[in-house]
């Protein structure tokens, strides 16, 4: 095998021709004899016993040409990128330019990684949120807890928005039961968009024990099946209960913290709140700085890399639904979507992916940056802690490549975000008197 040219195109590609030497063009297309006699009947020899001789005679000298050449390019292709020291990316386009008892060549235009020009990348300038916990978000997320350590009380009255209705039901598409419209002693909170569009509605105001009929309309975007049908469901109230919250005092910090006070829970809230909200705050910053790194590069983008980049999203999308129980049929019949235009939806973001790795690549480059053994088992250490799970267990379920490439990235941002310079948010006069009022 010889390459016999490299040559660079447009948009980060390469053609390369290649050239295979008559011995080593002979050797396969003699191997392409031995594949495929067995299937060739001749007049007068048993099947795979005729010579190759008389079946070029039959079928000519090039018989066996395209076998031998299906044969013996992925060889001589992986060799020539080797070679040549390409970074390829996607699949080549294949021409065969010439074929005989001479050889064969051809040429192979495949996509490469680019070129990437790195534009400013530190001392960038970028809006970070102050972080503050008011009196009032402390107060909101003591709430939440006491929300969920809530007992549900009936109560006999008629049912009220926010209250839990246990009712009996059953939809009916002209007189006819269909499937999953069905439910027994199921516990509904009246304005949660939990059911299809005024069906909560329509119980506010029934008492336990009483019935009707509720007509609803499907939208448009339900399943194919009820899509924007008209249909009736009987309706029983069984009971109608109210949300009982425990008081917010000593007591509840016992019950809910390890502190035996509420002053003491207040503090821990906060100082959580604050340490949740600093980490985003820094989160959010260097986003925005890894945003405009991106932005800043010059890359003749193949686009390969943006095809490949947005099929892996699909299938990333088509992982989230599995995990949630929806088959990605379900999910295609109820949208109106297929993969084609989900790829088409994907096509930006992707293209915005690519060029954050590209820049990334290019940062690790211009600085020498080197992830070392230990600091892969001491990230992998950290973890383990973060969950509470023993260092071998956890070792199990992950690959060290993506861990050494997760700590790789985060060195990248503190390059970036080490050197940048944080501005404070505009604050204006009216949200600052808003701010004194939550104090």
């Amino acid at each position: 095998m010889t390459v016999k040219s490299c040559e660079k195109l447009e948009k980060s590609r390469v053609a390369l021709t290649i050239e295979v030497g008559a011995e080593e063009f002979e050797a396969a297309v003699n191997k392409a004899y031995l594949k495929m006699r067995g299937k060739m009947n001749i007049p007068g020899f048993r099947p795979g016993k005729a010579p190759r001789k008389m079946i070029e005679s039959m079928y000519g000298a090039e018989v066996f040409y395209e076998e031998a050449v299906n044969a013996i390019l992925p060889d001589a292709y992986e060799s020539a990128v080797n070679e040549q020291k390409l970074e390829v990316v996607g699949y080549p386009q294949v021409e065969i330019e010439s074929v005989g008892k001479e050889g064969a060549t051809f040429k192979c235009t495949v996509a490469v990684m680019p070129e990437v020009e790195l534009g400013q990348y530190k001392g960038l300038e970028a809006v970070k949120a102050e972080v503050k916990v008011m009196a009032a978000d402390v107060n909101a997320r003591l709430k939440e807890m006491a929300d969920r350590n809530s007992r549900l009380v009936a109560v006999e009255r008629a049912v009220k928005k926010g209250d839990t209705a246990n009712i009996d039901f059953e939809g009916f598409d002209q007189g006819v039961a269909f499937d999953g419209g069905k439910g027994e002693a199921f516990d509904l909170e009246i304005g949660s968009g939990s059911f299809v569009p005024g069906f909560e509605d329509q119980l506010i105001g029934m008492k336990a024990g009483e019935e009707k009929d509720i007509d609803i309309t499907f939208p448009e975007n339900y399943t194919p099946e009820l899509a924007g049908k008209p249909v009736v469901f009987h309706v029983k109230v069984n009971e109608v209960k109210v949300k009982e919250l425990p008081a917010i005092d000593d007591e509840f910090a016992k019950d809910v913290s390890e502190f035996d006070t509420l002053k003491e829970l207040k503090a821990d809230i906060k100082k959580k709140m604050t340490d949740e909200r600093t980490v985003a705050a820094q989160r959010a910053f260097e986003d925005v700085l890894m945003t405009k790194v991106a932005e800043g590069i010059k890359a003749e983008i193949p686009d390969e890399m943006i095809e490949m980049q947005a099929h892996q999203m699909l299938e990333g999308f088509k992982q989230q639904l599995a995990s949630q129980g929806i088959p990605f049929e379900q999910y295609t019949k109820m949208t109106g979507m297929n993969e084609e235009q989900i790829i088409m939806d994907a096509k930006e973001p992707a293209t915005n992916q690519v060029r954050m790795d590209l820049a990334i690549r290019a940062i690790i480059k211009a600085e020498g940056l080197e992830v070392t053994d230990e600091e892969v088992e001491n990230e992998i250490k950290s973890l383990a802690e973060k969950y509470g799970m023993e260092l071998d267990t956890v070792k199990k379920f992950l690959n060290p490549e993506d861990i050494k490439e997760q700590v790789m990235r985060e060195k990248v941002i503190r390059v970036v975000a080490d050197s940048a310079i944080a501005v404070a948010p505009e604050v204006k006069e009216d949200e600052n008197k808003e701010e004194e009022k939550k104090d």
